[in-house]
């Protein structure tokens, strides 16, 4: 409403707008407390459409929506966990009964310290966990109404909560002992092609590759190794130095149960691999698929991975390469099953990245490499 139609306004009417106002956001909260509390997986919105209209640029529904999926039982105390506390609501806190400290539901999580409202974070979350091959920081700058240069810290700290663990072996083994339907191994290199770069790059590229006592052609690239479990359908990704036998062996003997069904294919790292596990080659040379014996599934992965640094981020710092991973990796692994009814909805895959935001804080120091990770709490 423009300042010349209010003009015309009653100080009455303005007032009781004002006040009615007042108490649908009071009622739009308690209806999103009751539904967060009533113990139902699907509380929230479940569409980009609902999340705006239900979170709306209300600071208060924002905090309890964050706060109810970090603390289902209720608020608890950082320091003592203690659930006693009180509610100081002019500043969207709690305090501890027991020991006194004061705390809000972005402590310890990636939205710790950030100037930026909670109901911005909500929205930029919902877009780059549901659109399929990511979402740029103009996109996010332009829709949440940020610079650039906070939309990209905003996604790296995103990013940060997608991954679930940090390197291999953080999370339980893949595969089965019984062979089960098998786990494919593969790598994939990522890098700008040789014949789109720079005169002089060419030139020091291929001065590298002639010092090295073995020609590599990949030198220059980035290598992303990856294993997916059929069973499971679940991905898990790692950027990694180099592909020598034992950098990829350590690796899948890390990350993979013992006995384990084993796909790769006829790259000379993974020979051996016969000792510990039930190991299957698919010769690319020959073919790409072999009854079971295949690598298409995680090539899938791939294709999927390539076309959103491709097509959405166009050039992504190795060092930053592995957030990416993750990134992509989640969306792959929150799909649900083959099946229509067993697919996760938006809803869903948007408060599982809420429920991993705990913990994994990122300052801007450590995203550009100034310092080194800083532990929680």
């Amino acid at each position: 409403m423009t300042h010349k139609k209010m003009q015309g306004i009653s100080p009455k009417l303005l007032s009781g707008a004002v006040v009615e106002a007042e108490s649908s956001t009071k009622g739009q909260v308690n209806t999103a407390v009751k539904e967060s509390r009533n113990g139902s997986a699907d509380f929230g919105p479940n569409s980009l459409q609902e999340a705006i209209q239900y979170f709306g640029g209300n600071l208060y529904i924002a905090t309890e929506f964050l706060a109810t999926v970090r603390w289902p039982n209720g608020p608890q105390c950082p320091a003592c966990e203690s659930r006693q506390h009180s509610y100081i609501s002019t500043r969207r806190i709690w305090k501890c009964r027991e020991c006194g400290r004061q705390y809000s539901a972005k402590l310890g999580t990636i939205f710790e310290d950030s100037p930026i409202p909670l109901d911005k974070w909500m929205l930029a979350v919902w877009m780059i966990v549901n659109c399929k091959n990511g979402v740029s920081s103009y996109e996010i700058a332009k829709d949440v109404k940020v610079t650039q240069k906070s939309a990209w810290f905003m996604l790296h700290r995103i990013r940060e909560a997608m991954g679930t663990a940090k390197g291999f072996g953080a999370k339980p083994k893949l595969g089965h002992s019984d062979g089960g339907s098998g786990v494919e191994v593969d790598e994939t290199f990522v890098g700008g092609r040789f014949r789109n770069m720079h005169k002089d790059k060419k030139v020091e590229l291929q001065r590298s590759r002639g010092e090295q006592i073995e020609p590599d052609l990949h030198i220059g690239k980035a290598i992303v190794m990856g294993m997916l479990d059929r069973d499971l359908r679940e991905v898990r990704a790692h950027v990694i130095p180099n592909v020598q036998r034992e950098t990829l062996q350590n690796a899948i003997l890390k990350h993979v149960k013992y006995g384990s069904r084993v796909f790769t294919d006829e790259w000379a790292g993974y020979n051996g691999l016969n000792y510990r596990f039930v190991h299957d080659v698919v010769n690319h040379m020959e073919t790409y698929v072999n009854g079971i014996v295949h690598t298409q599934g995680i090539e899938n992965f791939w294709s999927l991975f390539k076309r959103m640094l491709r097509g959405t981020y166009v050039s992504v710092e190795p060092f930053h390469l592995q957030r990416y991973a993750d990134e992509q990796a989640f969306r792959f692994n929150n799909r649900g099953g083959k099946n229509k009814d067993d697919r996760i909805t938006d809803g869903q895959r948007f408060r599982k990245v809420l429920a991993q935001v705990v913990g994994k804080r990122l300052t801007y120091a450590e995203l550009t490499g100034k310092v080194g990770e800083t532990t929680p709490f």
